[in-house]
């Protein structure tokens, strides 16, 4: 057995061993102590059962305990609570299990998928280029996710307690915010560096990363850490009594102490799904109508000679768009459910359990969907593009400096010149000597 599918055997052998030994200990705990934790950035799942109504009717302290140990105990700490749900409202631990092994897949293809492709335009110099540091910063965001936040994520779902401290409970959504915030900047960055590449098809540039290309990295990053600030200062630890028994929840504090706050709390949702989702998917839209555009209007005027960087230029576009189609996909079902809660669901309907319970579904499908985003675009890239297709295929046969990667890099369309709106203005007679046709 090779040393990959041992440590995929021994990682679901573990996972089943943990699920085997939470599910006796979660059965009889609270549904809020569990569905407040499957939280990945994107507010709160609302938990409720037959003594404990929508989350936002919470007012407490960081210091407060509440107990929920019957009704009229957790009546007394709700501030114009709504009606009590008739019945429970229950998830079957069936949806916990599924999210742990999607969890662990995720973890094991995320990690060699996008430290296969981080090695590949590394070790590879002629895959150097604009586009390819921009999906390579967009696999080491998606990396440093996988690494911290999918583990933890797995543990506070099937565990009764948060044990990692206030630090970590801050640390967690921080990095899970900032990692969509580089996913989403990079798919923008990428559509505009496609039109710009196919708005000046006679731009020639040598291998390397271009300046401005550095500085795009760079942004995204900041920015990226900037926006994703606001989630470490709203995320903090709440103790609650439940049966005699505490129970400590990581989650977006209820009360929040400064204005700013407050008013990130109150359109966090829509916040979300406008930038880190509408944002992508409008700016994918505008720019490659415009590139198109471009295309159809240079088509005529195209020299004979540039079709293969021509195609080679489709290829990426294509690449691209993939990217921005995969995001959009396992990003819906989340946005979808915390959207509509926010425009249809009434926490003043008795019978609104029924309605809470299918979005408590709903979350934990698109939690899962989004999850998937996190590994999913080395398998896109593999699938889309021949160029990363053959590097994969070296890289994961352990191969990566065999005789097959250097043919790969030494073909003549990719020896000396590969076509890029960053680059420079070749003169005339090279461009000529070297694509006249035979």
């Amino acid at each position: 057995m090779s040393p990959v599918k041992f440590r995929i055997a021994l990682l679901m052998l573990l996972a089943w061993r943990t699920m085997l030994a939470t599910s006796t200990s979660t059965r009889d705990k609270p549904l809020f102590a569990n569905s407040v934790w499957v939280e990945l950035g994107h507010g709160q799942p609302s938990p409720v059962d037959n003594a404990t109504p929508f989350t936002k009717t919470f007012s407490l302290s960081g210091n407060e305990h509440i107990n929920l140990s019957d009704s009229r105990a957790s009546s007394s700490v709700l501030q114009g609570s709504p009606p009590m749900c008739s019945g429970p409202t229950e998830i079957r631990d069936t949806f916990k299990y599924i999210n742990t092994i999607v969890s662990c897949l995720v973890f094991v293809v995320g990690i060699i998928g996008n430290s296969t492709l981080l090695r590949i335009i590394y070790k590879n110099k002629r895959m150097r280029n604009g586009p390819n540091i921009l999906i390579a910063s967009l696999a080491l965001g998606d990396l440093l996710h996988i690494v911290i936040d999918i583990p933890i994520n797995v543990y506070k779902l099937l565990a009764e307690d948060w044990p990692f401290g206030v630090e970590m409970c801050k640390i967690v959504p921080f990095i899970q915010k900032a990692s969509v915030g580089i996913t989403v900047l990079s798919l923008c960055a990428l559509s505009i560096d496609r039109y710009r590449a196919v708005a000046s098809w006679s731009r020639i540039k040598g291998i390397g990363v271009p300046m401005w290309t550095a500085i795009e990295i760079t942004l995204i990053w900041i920015i990226s850490v900037i926006l994703a600030v606001p989630e470490a200062i709203g995320f903090d630890m709440i103790a609650m009594d439940y049966k005699g028994e505490q129970l400590r929840i990581c989650l977006l504090h209820p009360v929040q102490k400064t204005q700013f706050m407050q008013f990130y709390k109150l359109v966090k949702d829509w916040w979300l799904f406008s930038f880190y989702f509408c944002m992508p998917l409008a700016c994918t839209a505008i720019f490659y109508t415009l590139m198109t555009c471009e295309m159809l209007r240079k088509k005529n005027g195209m020299q004979i000679a540039l079709n293969d960087h021509i195609k080679q230029r489709r290829e990426v576009a294509k690449t691209v768009f993939c990217l921005v189609l995969v995001f959009v996909l396992c990003w819906l079902p989340l946005h979808l459910s915390r959207i509509l809660k926010l425009t249809i669901y009434d926490e003043k309907d008795p019978n609104r359990c029924d309605l809470l319970s299918f979005f408590l579904v709903l979350d934990y499908i698109g939690i899962n969907m989004a999850s998937l985003n996190s590994c999913i675009n080395p398998i896109a890239l593999y699938l889309v593009s021949k160029r990363f297709k053959n590097c994969f295929r070296s890289c994961l046969c352990c191969w990566c400096q065999s005789k097959e990667m250097l043919s790969l890099e030494e073909k003549p369309s990719y020896m000396k010149f590969k076509i890029n709106d960053h680059g420079s203005e070749m003169s005339n007679s090279r461009l000529t000597n070297k694509y006249t046709p035979t």
